[in-house]
């Protein structure tokens, strides 16, 4: 019961995605119209998490405060570390997963989103993945970003790379304004994978003949759905697994800045804004009663939850980040 409650989720957040992804791109008929290639977005087209990036600039524009920030962040983070199995847990994430948007225009947030990607995300871009992405265009093909960020997040991002569109978690808007709330599920996990599925009937795509790239073995139900995955930029899971299976790998890190670029994914790329606790933490690395916190938090997460050996790993980075 359980787990049919849980697909039923995340087939309602992957339909929502669907529903609400950009089109504009893809209204001319593509040179191969059945094939497609789809691309996680945190660690996979962009060092380092989109929305911690993206929430980076709102506080640097006295949107919110810190204080609020890091409170949104440790749930998000503590979001990563259990997963999507705990329905109560879930809940939490869910509630706190756009909170820091509530009650702000629609357009007002797009617009601000537009500098903040001149400003912090452009230069973050992988150039590899980015040229992954464009010989798929080269080749007539669509290209859609599929992401746990806010969709309107996404679509900004696929628009400034010039991709065909983009697949993201979806806000409640009530008259132009976020709610603060989700429809649905958060675009994670099985999600990501029923928001293609939802996609590839709309458009009328071959999955078997798709392709689809991630960093995180939390993605493995995406890479699962279409005919070539690929993995790239892989954390240990994803990596043995691709090495078992047989799919293809691109890495486009190097050695310190690897493990630097790992610490934002926090216990399991893919999920909403995992990255911000540990660039909030690196941001006030002055005030050492956070510092404190942030350690106790850690600690007292490794204790709570049963973890993986990369993501005991990762939060070993992330104290000695703090």
């Amino acid at each position: 019961m359980a787990r049919s409650r849980s697909r039923s989720r995340a087939e309602q957040a992957g339909a929502a995605a669907a529903a609400v992804a950009e089109v504009e791109a893809s209204l001319a008929i593509p040179a191969d119209p059945l094939v497609a290639a789809f691309f996680d977005v945190d660690n996979t087209m962009m060092q380092g998490a989109s929305i911690y990036h993206f929430a980076r600039g709102l506080a640097a524009r006295d949107f919110f405060t810190w204080r609020d920030l890091a409170a949104f962040a440790w749930k998000q983070v503590a979001f990563r570390l259990r997963g999507v199995e705990d329905p109560e847990h879930m809940e939490e994430a869910k509630q706190a997963a756009l909170a820091f948007v509530a009650g702000h225009g629609v357009d007002e947030v797009v617009a601000l989103g537009e500098e903040i990607y001149d400003e912090l995300m452009a230069d973050r871009i992988w150039s590899g993945t980015r040229a992954l992405a464009q010989l798929h265009l080269d080749a007539g093909q669509r290209v859609w970003l599929v992401t746990a960020a806010p969709a309107e997040l996404a679509s900004l991002l696929a628009r400034r790379l010039g991709l065909t569109g983009a697949l993201g978690t979806v806000s409640e808007i009530k008259d132009g304004v976020y709610t603060g709330r989700l429809v649905g599920e958060p675009l994670h996990g099985p999600a990501k994978a029923e928001a293609i599925r939802a996609l590839a009937e709309q458009e009328g795509l071959d999955l078997t003949q798709c392709s689809a790239y991630s960093d995180s073995a939390n993605d493995l139900p995406m890479l699962t759905a279409v005919g070539h995955p690929v993995a790239v930029n892989p954390d240990g899971r994803l990596r043995k697994v691709a090495r078992q299976e047989g799919w293809e790998v691109r890495d486009f890190r190097t050695g310190r800045k690897a493990a630097r670029i790992g610490v934002p994914a926090a216990a399991g790329a893919g999920a909403i804004a995992g990255g911000v606790a540990v660039g909030l933490a690196m941001h006030r690395r002055n005030n050492a009663p956070i510092r404190r916190a942030r350690r106790a938090a850690a600690t007292a997460a490794s204790r709570t939850y049963r973890l993986t050996a990369d993501q005991k790993n990762t939060l070993r980075r992330l104290n000695n980040s703090l």
